[in-house]
């Protein structure tokens, strides 16, 4: 009986494993990005290049504890900025912006044009090299002016408001030391393995 069984089930092993080899997923992580006006930027990217945002370009300060304009000004009150500070902070944060949209826009249009040419297949050699070339060079030139603005703020700020920013950011060596507003203290206590 058990040995009939056995024959039985040997077809459907068969399809099963068959089911599985075959069944490789050929999907792009991709998919709905085709439908994009630029497929290179998001919708949220093209919207933060406009507005001067950040982009994540600034990471090499902001997480090696270098605050940044922006966020300075979120937080004047919880760092207490003076009102001398909170000038000069601003002051680095609209030169910044002002720069930024301007990159930000170049970028936007060179993403597009390489973007057309390639729709329309009129993308070379030639063509693909200037672009990727031109694209680069306002890419480093939008980082430079995100990353420059953290290098002014340490001779604005006390060491002790640069501290508290990376405090209330949430980079702390101790997460145990270190809980980001927002966040219920027992439960990052408990995520974190605090006693």
């Amino acid at each position: 009986m058990k040995s009939n069984l056995n024959l039985l089930m040997l077809p459907l092993f068969f399809t099963i494993a068959a089911t599985s080899i075959f069944s490789e997923d050929y999907t792009s992580k991709y998919v709905d990005e085709e439908l994009r006006t630029i497929k290179s930027l998001s919708a949220d990217d093209i919207k933060e290049l406009r507005r001067g945002g950040g982009w994540g370009l600034a990471k090499a300060a902001e997480l090696n504890g270098v605050p940044g304009p922006a966020h300075i000004l979120e937080m004047e009150q919880k760092i207490k900025l003076t009102r001398e500070q909170k000038k000069d902070i601003q002051d680095i944060y609209d030169k910044m912006k002002v720069e930024a949209q301007i990159l930000g826009e170049q970028l936007i249009q060179l993403e597009g044009e390489l973007n057309h040419h390639f729709f329309n297949r009129s993308i070379n050699p030639a063509l693909l090299e200037k672009y990727i070339r031109q694209i680069e060079v306002v890419r480093s030139n939008l980082r430079i002016v995100h990353l420059s603005t953290h290098l002014h703020t340490p001779n604005i700020l006390t060491t002790e408001q640069i501290t508290l920013y990376n405090k209330l950011r949430g980079y702390s060596k101790d997460p145990c030391m270190n809980i980001p507003e927002g966040h219920d203290a027992e439960m990052w206590k408990r995520h974190n393995g605090c006693n």
